[in-house]
């Protein structure tokens, strides 16, 4: 069985050891081997798409990244209990028509005692923004 570290139940420490790979897994734009720290029956609810099982996050990223260029995401711990934790994040990006964007929201992650991710809920808005005011 797959196993992805660490494993619940979460310390902060943990915790925010899990969201750092996240973090990275996600700005490295590789859809492949960011679905694998998904269960194979992964729940996904993104903005307004309902998403169900790896395949389904693989197509979804892939096309996240065809629309949303040059990338770069940043996330926060907002709190963890057991195999759960929340988070705040921001990332920016632009779209084909060279507008940029940062998106803020929140996320609710639930996990199986192998540390792969069965639940995700995210929770996003988009501001325009100019070049000139990037963050990340």
């Amino acid at each position: 069985m797959e196993k992805k570290y660490p494993l619940p139940p979460f310390t902060k420490e943990t915790a925010i050891e899990k969201i750092k790979k996240a973090e990275d897994a996600w700005n490295s734009k590789d859809p492949i081997q960011i679905s694998k720290a998904y269960t194979l029956n992964t729940e996904w609810r993104n903005r307004d798409k309902f998403i169900n099982g790896r395949a389904e996050v693989q197509a979804f990223l892939a096309d996240k990244w065809n629309n949303e260029l040059e990338y770069k995401l940043h996330k926060k711990l907002w709190t963890f209990n057991d195999n759960r934790i929340a988070v705040t994040f921001e990332y920016e990006y632009k779209n084909k028509q060279g507008q940029w964007f940062r998106a803020y929201g929140n996320e609710n992650w639930e996990f199986d005692a192998n540390g792969l991710m069965q639940k995700r809920y995210a929770s996003i808005n988009d501001v325009s923004i100019k070049e000139s005011d990037r963050k990340l």
